[in-house]
């Protein structure tokens, strides 16, 4: 049945299933944050023991309410849980929230019964959240369906930050964190282990809110990738920013979130490239998960272009300048006109800049504040701006020279932060309503500023990309003649006749045939044992090269059907290709994640990628300058660039090649993997070829 998420969001009546009169208790402690919040709806409660609760009268069973209430609260113990549920579902009941723990982070007998819990929902079309959850609160539509205490009163705004966190107690901290910094919450929802709903329905649903305007989300696993992939590309629609903080990038981590929220944890560099590709906004603190909503609620149209800095000090200049080279936060140099401006403000012997020091000077003269930072706020060269001040005076004087230096940013379009230096120094306490109250964040880590900055503004020009981003065609690959493993020589006839470069050669079966083909193709050659039941064959030995005549080549033949006696290998054949001429040598691989769909590799190959391990992650569907961009991002890419030298190789071939890997993963589902190791690039206006290759089938 078709599942109403509206009925669990927005209830018009409620049930409190298992309250109890003791102050303290969950259900008592729920009836309570809604009578505060003068919940509009009607409110029921059942209760086994009670005919009264607080003044309000109570049903011994679920069975006994009237049919058809919005949502159900289960505040009872988890051996109860599965029959509530039926007695829910017969009482067509529209959402539920299940409290208890227990379930499907408890081991497999536990997942069974939450499994069946998840089916019984389904089948009735109840919007089921939880289990092992705290529940959800709407503070715009006074509904708390949560026991949690102390969650602050209702609001009344236009636009506010939604928390949605798998986590209940991560969702409760982000929650006050946002609010401490005078950042309206408008709804915060505890997913919990996701049995029926999950973090994508509720964003999904949320971002059609009015007062949505920033979704912030916690997650131990995206259960439904495809699903949050269109809810992605329906934020970037709205401008509506998700901002996401995802656990499990360590082992470890991932193990916690098993035994934590039932959660399967992906490949974490699959989830961060994807989530890139759809310009969701990745963070990796909790930090980062709260200065970037609140930067994003304050500014919401995100900059594009690079930062500006004005400081009272050239050592803070100097560690800004690290910091932003560090997180690829870029600091436009300063125009001749915005040069020549700023310099009539600066001491003689101070040169104007871009981060721009303005010296102890600025104590004494605090006009120099407004005379360069509007200036440079109206310079469209800058996507945002920064003023880190230190903080090394009395607060007297701290709060004139605060003053000083927020004037200018009242009221500016582009995102301005007001940073403080100072760890904890007293900061006065009028400073920080007075610049909050003036739409500027105040932060007290320049670092935490420019980290935040830096994720706007990737995700600005992520979103810019995404708009601009042109579809290449759906590639009409052929059906692969073999499934499995195939070996190398079938891969390489498979790739070729979708458009892949391979060597001159071919499979022979006896040393007559490998004769005739080598003196046809040219020595050098090589020759590979071909067998599917030898994926590796270097490490078996099965490889060699620069076999330069016919003696040569009878010695190497011997040899490799030496090898295939010694493993009792079942040989296609020799595969005799002519050898490549010199080049740089690549690693392209691609594999089709089970959550995320199929994903790109490529780096630099050769004694490179063990020592380098330079790789980039790539989605599929790329342009080939958009694979150009990627590659130039390696960290070894002045390597294809030419050096001491040697020629620029040819960038546009080999980005060629990896759109071909990633449109043949895309055509053919059936193949679970390509490794193509090496692809050699040759100089420039060369090409490229692929020396060896593994496909993988279902």
């Amino acid at each position: 049945m078709t599942i109403d998420i509206a009925r669990l969001m927005r209830p018009r009546s409620i049930v409190i299933v298992g309250i109890s009169p003791e102050s303290t208790s969950a259900g008592f402690l729920m009836l309570k944050n809604l009578e505060e919040y003068k919940y509009p709806g009607d409110i029921h409660l059942v209760s086994r023991n009670r005919d009264e609760i607080a003044g309000r009268a109570c049903v011994k069973t679920i069975d006994d309410l009237p049919d058809g209430v919005d949502a159900a609260m289960l505040l009872i113990p988890r051996v109860a849980i599965e029959d509530a549920v039926k007695a829910c579902a017969r009482k067509k009941i529209g959402g539920i929230i299940i409290f208890a723990a227990g379930f499907g982070e408890a081991g497999p007998e536990w997942k069974i019964v939450q499994d069946r819990i998840a089916t019984i929902a389904e089948d009735a079309g109840i919007a089921l959240c939880g289990p092992n959850c705290l529940g959800l609160v709407d503070f715009v539509h006074r509904i708390p369906l949560t026991f949690s205490a102390q969650l602050g009163t209702p609001i009344d705004v236009k636009a506010g930050v939604v928390v949605v966190a798998q986590s209940g107690g991560l969702a409760g901290v982000v929650r006050v964190g946002l609010r401490a910094r005078d950042i309206p919450v408008t709804c915060w929802v505890s997913t919990g282990n996701e049995a029926v709903l999950g973090l994508e329905d509720y964003v999904g649903y949320l971002l059609e809110d009015p007062t949505t305007q920033v979704v912030a989300a916690f997650a131990e696993q995206i259960r439904k990738p495809q699903k949050f992939i269109e809810v992605a590309a329906r934020a970037r629609e709205l401008g509506k920013p998700i901002v996401l903080l995802h656990a499990g990038r360590s082992a470890a981590a991932q193990e916690s979130a098993r035994s934590h929220t039932g959660a399967m944890v992906g490949d974490y560099a699959v989830v961060q490239t994807i989530l890139a590709h759809h310009a969701v906004v990745h963070v990796e603190t909790l930090e980062e998960l709260i200065d970037v909503c609140e930067l994003m609620l304050r500014f919401p149209v995100p900059p594009t272009k690079g930062c500006a800095m004005v400081t009272d000090s050239g050592a803070v200049k100097g560690m800004t300048l690290d910091l932003c080279d560090a997180l690829g936060l870029d600091l436009p140099p300063l125009s001749p006109a915005l040069e020549a401006i700023l310099q009539k403000e600066l001491p003689e012997f101070v040169g104007a800049s871009n981060p721009l020091d303005l010296t102890a000077q600025a104590i004494t003269h605090l006009d120099m504040y407004e005379k360069t930072i509007a200036p440079i706020l109206a310079d469209d060269a800058y996507g945002s701006v920064v003023l880190t001040a230190i903080i090394s005076s009395a607060s007297e004087f701290a709060l004139v020279k605060g003053r000083a230096g927020l004037k200018p940013m009242i009221g500016a379009k582009k995102p301005v932060i007001y940073a403080m230096l100072g760890d904890e120094a007293e900061v006065p306490a009028q400073l920080i309503p007075e610049v909050r109250a003036a739409n500027v964040p105040f932060f007290r880590s320049p670092e935490r500023a420019f980290r935040a900055l830096a994720r706007i503004t990737a995700y600005g020009r992520a979103l810019e990309k995404a708009r601009h981003r042109v579809v290449p065609p759906r590639l009409m690959a052929p059906p692969l003649k073999a499934h499995g493993t195939l070996a190398e020589y079938a891969g390489k006839d498979y790739l070729a006749s979708c458009g892949l470069s391979v060597p001159k050669g071919g499979l022979v079966t006896t040393l007559t045939e490998a004769n005739s083909l080598a003196s046809e193709i040219g020595f050098p050659v090589a020759i590979k044992i071909q067998s599917s039941a030898l994926a590796h064959k270097s490490d078996a030995g099965g490889v060699i090269l620069r076999i330069a005549d016919n003696a040569q080549l009878a010695a190497a033949w011997e040899k490799l059907q030496q090898i295939a006696r010694d493993r009792a290998l079942a040989l296609d054949g020799i595969l005799v290709e002519q050898m490549s001429r010199p080049g740089i040598e690549m690693i392209v691989g691609a594999r089709r994640d089970p959550q995320w769909g199929p994903v790109l590799a490529v780096g630099l190959g050769g004694i490179w990628a063990e020592a380098l391990a330079d790789i980039r992650i790539l989605p599929v569907g790329l342009d080939v300058a958009a694979i150009e961009d990627e590659l130039r991002k390696l960290r070894g890419a002045k390597l294809l660039a030419g050096m001491r030298g040697s020629p620029p190789v040819d960038v546009k071939a080999l980005a060629k090649a990896v759109a071909l890997i990633g449109a043949v993963m895309e055509a053919r589902p059936e193949i679970k993997e390509i490794d193509i190791n090496p692809l050699m690039v040759f100089a420039a206006g060369d090409g490229a070829m692929a020396l060896d290759a593994l496909i993988v089938t279902e």
